[in-house]
């Protein structure tokens, strides 16, 4: 089992599919449907059964890219494409804290009120944005990552940008520390 999947998932990966198709086969199961298969009625109904959730299947065609897009949901009084809107925007929130993730260093919270979590993300980022403004006026060529790994242990040194970020990258061409052990040499 694939631990990056759902529990759902990972339950119906657990099932005989062909064995199932074979039986909804032999009893003609698929006889009169026209868009909602066998295999995918049982799957919503096993949500239903595992979650106690009312059938609400969504299906969203992606005009941009033509891919079909599948969603459950509970919310029976929305009309399809506001059920696509909302989930396009958790999409947005969950790529906004993935990008959080990979850019800003933020480890934990120091705060846990709304408004201490929003002053952090408003902090990270505007050093982030410093950062970014920073490598455009001088013309540096390395990444932001790069800048950010330098500056996280460069701050408090009295030397000019430029000079840490050359001496950094020169030291990096070799490949060795000079404040660690070195286990081949």
């Amino acid at each position: 089992m694939n631990a990056g999947k759902t529990l759902f998932s990972q339950l119906m990966d657990c099932l005989p599919w062909s064995t199932f198709a074979r039986i909804v086969a032999r009893y003609h199961g698929g006889h009169s449907v026209q868009t909602f298969p066998c295999t995918e009625q049982y799957r919503a109904m096993a949500f239903a059964q595992l979650t106690y959730r009312e059938r609400r299947r969504v299906r969203f065609r992606d005009p941009q890219t033509g891919k079909t897009l599948v969603f459950l949901t509970n919310l029976t009084a929305q009309p399809a494409l506001t059920i696509c809107d909302l989930y396009k925007s958790r999409w947005q929130v969950e790529l906004f804290f993935r990008w959080i993730k990979q850019h800003l260093r933020i480890k934990a919270f120091y705060g846990t009120s709304e408004n201490a979590v929003k002053t952090q993300i408003r902090i990270a980022v505007s050093v982030y944005v410093l950062v970014v403004i920073i490598r455009k006026r001088l013309k540096l060529d390395a990444s932001l990552y790069t800048l950010m790994q330098v500056f996280s242990v460069t701050v408090f040194e009295k030397a000019s940008i430029e000079s840490v970020i050359l001496q950094t990258a020169d030291s990096s061409e070799y490949g060795t520390d000079d404040n660690q052990s070195n286990l081949f040499g």
